[in-house]
């Protein structure tokens, strides 16, 4: 190896590496090495046969196979003369989201075809690698590169003819092999973190359901709206032990506009599914706006839930966050009761119960939506203070190990970003063989 670097529009990369567009990584000893998917219409479509696999099953570098799947009759395969899709082509989605997202066809066991808004690339076996191919396609700058070959306003698509004159930087194949491996151990790795939270979320979720409606150890129960719960728990409506129920307004109301620093302000998408704040999607106000909006002045403790577009939303606001306030779409719900814990109530906001309860009584318009007084119907099953610590310990230690996985993953997909960086660039390259100097 050398360690000299050529300029490309990728920047520098090593002179031992080629730059080949996409359509010249094609075997152009075979037929159908650079092509585009079959115009298959709805009256076609079957419910076994050959599978159709279509844009959705590409993901970012991966293959997605969904349970929802499309098939074509042998017959129509023959007279629509369709093109095959084999186990190994990389498959190029020419749509967003991104545009030029690719993955490698796994074995799926059935005679594919694929659909006419992807790009079937079967690249040359003996000059390059399908993985090393199939993460430079996925890498940042591509993807970016395909982008600005995009056209069309309501739906941006790429033609083939712009994607085949993409170009990418290619290593010799051993270096091509060797670059594949360490980013897919990378992935594998990814991949089991995925299931780890996966089947976590799961357990939690089948937790929740028993915790919180049948508690721990009771073997009496009594009959109420949402089922059976122990004899002794009470059940109480969110507005018999709330002090306060509120929510805010949008600041324009009043003649405000969200300054670049100032008061944390809070809307739907600044919590996310799990109940964590996302400060990066907070808006500001002056704190003369704050005050002007006392009525939704947000304090320590106080249980957060979404109104309006994304129900059921609930976070507990912490001293990180605050000073804040909030808008219309937000529920702010302080509690009059000391002898209630906070992370009780939020996973019971968060249970199948209140989820079935917002379904059932939201009013849907242009986007869904609860009134407060509908907020402050809501029922809930209530064990005594010392089971309720019980059960959110439990909850608490598997939120941990749901909290610690999801910042696993996000570690490994940094990772493996920076690695992409760096190796599919040469800007560090990667011995073949023990013997060999890595050129700086």
């Amino acid at each position: 190896m050398v360690s000299n670097f050529i300029t490309t529009e990728y920047g520098p990369i090593p002179t031992d590496w080629d730059i080949k567009e996409i359509k010249n990584i094609a075997d152009d000893t075979k037929d159908n090495s650079f092509i585009d998917g079959d115009w298959i219409e709805s009256e076609y479509i079957e419910h076994e046969g050959i599978r159709l696999i279509q844009t959705g099953n590409i993901g970012l570098g991966f293959f997605k196979d969904k349970s929802s799947k499309k098939f074509i009759s042998e017959k129509t395969f023959k007279e629509l003369k369709c093109k095959e899709v084999k186990e190994g082509d990389i498959l190029i989605c020419r749509l967003a989201d991104p545009i030029g997202r690719s993955c490698v066809v796994p074995n799926l066991g059935t005679k594919n075809i694929t659909s006419v808004d992807v790009a079937i690339l079967r690249p040359q076996n003996s000059d390059y690698d399908i993985f090393y191919i199939n993460y430079s396609l996925n890498s940042p700058k591509t993807l970016n590169k395909v982008s600005s070959f995009a056209s069309g306003t309501t739906r941006q698509r790429i033609s083939r003819k712009n994607l085949g004159a993409i170009r990418i930087p290619v290593p010799p194949i051993k270096e091509q092999q060797k670059i594949a491996a360490i980013l897919s151990s990378v992935d594998e790795t990814i991949e089991k973190t995925e299931q780890i939270i996966e089947q976590t979320e799961t357990v939690k979720k089948g937790l929740m359901q028993q915790l919180l409606t049948k508690g721990i150890g009771h073997t009496e129960f009594k009959d109420t709206p949402i089922g059976e719960i122990p004899l002794h728990w009470n059940f109480v409506k969110l507005e018999d032990i709330s002090e306060k129920i509120t929510k805010g307004t949008t600041p324009t109301t009043y003649g405000f506009e969200y300054v670049e620093d100032g008061i944390n302000f809070i809307k739907v998408e600044s919590i996310d599914d799990n109940g964590n704040f996302r400060p990066s999607l907070f808006n500001k106000i002056t704190e003369e706006a704050h005050e002007k909006l006392k009525r939704s002045n947000i304090l320590e403790g106080d249980l957060l839930i979404s109104i309006a577009g994304n129900l059921g939303r609930v976070a507990i606001a912490s001293s990180e966050i605050l000073p804040a306030n909030t808008n219309q779409a937000i529920s702010i719900i302080r509690l009059k009761e000391k002898s209630i814990n906070l992370d009780f109530l939020y996973y019971s906001l968060k249970g199948f119960a209140i989820e079935k309860y917002i379904k059932k009584v939201s009013t849907v318009g242009a986007q869904p939506n609860l009134s407060l007084k509908q907020v402050g119907e809501i029922e809930l099953p209530l064990p005594n203070i010392e089971e309720q610590n019980k059960i959110t310990a439990v909850l608490n230690s598997i939120d941990l190990k749901l909290k610690n996985e999801i910042s696993k993953k996000r570690k490994l997909s940094k990772l493996k970003q920076g690695l992409m960086q760096q190796l599919l660039t040469g800007k560090v390259r990667v011995k073949i063989n023990e013997n060999e100097e890595v050129p700086s």
